[in-house]
């Protein structure tokens, strides 16, 4: 299970109109998620990393059936709730949060968004796609009223099928985001330069 062990960084809160939260991978930490703040272009913003129990969270694969992930995915979902419900207490609109998350972390900020679908500042989704062995459309709700969303990965990726991103983007297409995906050739499953372009030009302006 997860609490709210939150690494800050960025603007103080209460005095930024903006916050990104970004969201590490397995077997990962906040530090690790928060190295990639120095090359974004978010000079004002709050930045909020949490930490996952275990460095992991969820348990089993992405693509597993989502009982298997219980109750800790559930947990990491409820978390990410109370970190919005927080922010938008402190001051910040909905509209002023962005999301940023790679591979697992990836994974968890597009089921988060899409269970709870508006206008967001910004997803930015590195090597990852909408969680369950088949995804539940009745799991999504919402407009997301053209919210940038940016979903970058390999293909091959040892990890992320290259159709579920493909499947993912569809969905949040459906729900009204204005989806940008890139898939790189043998990239393997990393993060590149060119993503970081991509998320300064179309999500980070």
């Amino acid at each position: 299970m997860h609490t709210k062990q939150i690494t800050f960084t960025g603007t103080p809160l209460g005095e930024s109109r903006k916050a990104l939260i970004m969201l590490h991978g397995r077997g990962a930490s906040a530090a690790d998620i928060l190295s990639l703040a120095q090359y974004l272009n978010i000079d004002g913003y709050s930045v909020l990393a949490p930490q996952a129990g275990n460095h992991t969270w969820y348990p089993f694969s992405f693509l597993s059936p989502i009982e298997r992930n219980e109750p800790s995915l559930s947990s990491a979902l409820t978390l990410m709730g109370d970190i919005v419900n927080d922010l938008i207490a402190g001051g910040v609109d909905r509209q002023d949060i962005y999301f940023l998350g790679f591979s697992q972390g990836a994974c968890l900020a597009l089921e988060f968004a899409a269970r709870h679908a508006a206008k967001y500042g910004g997803i930015a989704a590195l090597t990852g796609g909408l969680i369950g062995e088949r995804i539940n459309t009745q799991h999504y709700s919402g407009d997301f009223l053209q919210t940038p969303v940016f979903l970058g990965t390999s293909d091959p990726d040892p990890h992320v099928p290259v159709e579920r991103v493909y499947a993912t983007s569809n969905i949040f297409k459906n729900m009204n985001a204005a989806v940008t995906e890139k898939i790189y050739a043998n990239l393997g499953h990393r993060i590149n330069e060119d993503e970081i372009a991509q998320l300064n030009r179309l999500i980070f302006t």
